[in-house]
């Protein structure tokens, strides 16, 4: 499905038409700033390939108005600790700008490429720079967590090329092409570099959610300061586990939600913590007293799989255990941490908990 078509899904969806979307699009949004800059780099407003490239950003992004809209209610909630970041580390404010470009300042965003996360960053890019990658624990998704690794790469990408603009085209496409290319044409300029399309339009897409989210009000969009999301509340605790535990204890000691915990550390992947020490993040107030209930949770939980114990008699397959006992089949695989394809081997322990009794609807 191509770009309109997605879009005119979209206004579907929300009930929006396309008359409506676009009524407050005007040229003179469009117009591209004589003065502009980006990292405090000018931009070269005088030439015609720069303003087409600029006005066409512009208008894809002011097409799709309700993602726009959706830029700038998470705006509150994330973009002011990636400033506090950014002057902490003497950088550009500018620079916050790219998350939107990256994410949509979603954490759980993908790309075919492996990138993941509000900044993007690729597996071995984020290792590089000390985040943790694994099956268990992925960094990337945590705005706290990978917003200094990824700043840390900007900052080196900016060094190697003395420029912000040419850092952002690298990060985009990757330092060693951007060198290649530099060599080959024989100009430093990113605006005069004849790059892949998709890095030709990076920096322009910067400068549009750039002027866009820096002046809302200018291209049509009208937000009250309560329309905004709120920022990130938390206290933080920390976890001792003497062996795998279920993320389920954590949420119960900080009398919260399994979902509550995963919202808050989208860093955790799957339903449990690994041995060791862990930061959580819990709902303000959850630390009270949550060691206290976390270590009887812990006892209890220990005491009840001693009492759910099921040994695999011959014949037995994860289906046929699955419908002996009523319970769902991918219950059975986050009980026990095997895979579905694993054959079962007699005389092999399974954990299997009691399907709990629901209250009668009234």
């Amino acid at each position: 499905m191509n770009f309109a078509l997605r879009i005119i899904l979209v206004w579907f969806c929300l009930g929006i038409s396309p008359a409506m979307a676009q009524e407050k699009i005007t040229a003179a949004m469009v117009r591209l700033p004589k003065n502009l800059n980006l990292c405090g780099e000018a931009v070269p407003t005088h030439l015609d390939d720069v303003r087409e490239r600029f006005e066409k950003e512009m208008l894809l992004t002011l097409w799709d108005r309700p993602q726009v809209l959706l830029w700038l209610k998470r705006a509150p909630r994330f973009l002011p600790l990636i400033s506090q970041e950014l002057k902490k580390a003497g950088m550009p404010d500018d620079l916050k700008y790219l998350a939107i470009v990256e994410s949509a300042l979603m954490p759980h965003a993908g790309s075919s490429r492996g990138a993941v996360g509000f900044w993007q960053l690729l597996p071995e890019t984020a290792r590089k720079y000390g985040l943790t990658v694994d099956e268990f624990i992925d960094q990337r998704r945590d705005l706290f967590l990978s917003t200094p690794a990824a700043l840390a790469y900007l900052k080196d990408l900016s060094k190697r090329f003395s420029s912000w603009t040419l850092a952002l085209a690298a990060y985009n496409m990757g330092e060693g092409t951007v060198d290649a290319e530099i060599l080959e044409q024989k100009t430093r300029d990113y605006y005069q570099l004849y790059l892949p399309l998709e890095t030709q339009r990076f920096v322009f897409r910067v400068l549009a959610v750039k002027l866009i989210v820096g002046d809302p009000q200018k291209y049509g969009f009208e937000l009250a300061a309560e329309d905004g999301y709120d920022p990130l509340r938390f206290d933080t605790v920390n976890v001792d586990c003497p062996q795998e535990t279920p993320l389920r204890l954590l949420a119960q000691a900080a009398n919260t939600s399994f979902k509550a915990i995963k919202d808050l550390n989208p860093h955790l992947r799957g339903h449990y913590l690994q041995a060791g020490r862990h930061a959580v993040r819990v709902p303000p107030g959850g630390s009270a007293k949550f060691d206290e209930r976390f270590q009887k949770l812990l006892a209890d939980h220990a005491q009840e799989r001693q009492q759910r114990i099921y040994v695999v008699q011959k014949g037995d397959n994860l289906s046929s255990i699955a419908e002996k006992f009523h319970v769902p089949l991918a219950a059975l695989l986050i009980w026990n941490r095997i895979d579905m394809k694993r054959d079962l081997q007699p005389g092999e322990s399974l954990v299997i908990y009691p399907r709990p009794e629901l209250p009668e609807e009234p």
